[in-house]
């Protein structure tokens, strides 16, 4: 059984759901603490003057797990991002398909980036057509730290291989660990794809959105055709 780990992301990019499509079972790494220039409240989008980057404001303490970050309360970055998306996919052809969903959650107050995150992270998943079990570690309280809570929370899911991204080796992960503990692992090898997109030359590694308002139902077949 091939279990995902990541940290949850604003808006995420292709390969973040390419390693939830290919996983039987996906866990969102919240407990960690957040990283002030990571993906956890920004992304891309493609618009009209090149490539923008929407970052949703927020308070956080050093060694602040990301679960307990809150947002900016605000209004100004709510109403900045849904200009931005409006602005940039308008004349997307899937854009009507989506646009609801997105005014809706660009009006609610939020007051944890985990709660927004978590809410987008549902109905990407349904609008790409992925079923995968998706499970939080804030729910799963396994012990460890690294790697070792790595493997805890793949056996916490009834797991026994480890999907990682292709970089981790090098960074972070002790595949020695993995494998005492009994867990195999598998890295991911992946390509960003090529799609229509608006506004001039092709951009990879941007957020979901742009794929799923240029692409709409054939989104999920052109994240998985980017497997070497």
């Amino acid at each position: 059984m091939l279990v995902g780990i990541h940290q949850p992301h604003y808006l995420p990019w292709l390969r973040y759901f390419e390693k939830i499509a290919r996983s039987d079972a996906f866990i969102v790494l919240d407990t960690v603490q957040f990283s002030k220039n990571g993906w956890q409240n920004r992304n891309k989008i493609k618009t009209a003057r090149g490539v923008g980057l929407l970052t949703v404001p927020v308070h956080a303490n050093l060694h602040d797990p990301i679960a307990r970050i809150a947002v900016r309360r605000d209004g100004k970055w709510r109403r900045k991002h849904w200009q931005s998306i409006r602005q940039s996919y308008a004349k997307a052809p899937y854009f009507e398909a989506h646009a609801a969903f997105f005014e809706t959650v660009y009006a609610q107050d939020w007051a944890l980036l985990a709660d927004l995150n978590r809410h987008l992270l549902d109905y990407f998943l349904a609008a790409l057509g992925i079923d995968t079990p998706v499970a939080y570690a804030s729910e799963l309280d396994v012990p460890g730290t690294a790697t070792e809570r790595l493997a805890n929370l793949v056996k916490a899911v009834g797991g026994d291989t480890y999907y990682s991204g292709a970089f981790a080796l090098d960074e972070y992960l002790d595949a020695d660990l993995l494998a005492r503990e009994g867990i195999g692992l598998e890295l991911q090898d992946w390509t960003a794809p090529v799609y229509p997109q608006l506004h001039g030359p092709f951009v990879a590694d941007l957020s979901i959105i742009d794929l799923i308002m240029n692409c709409g139902p054939d989104s999920l077949a052109i994240i998985l055709g980017g497997n070497a």
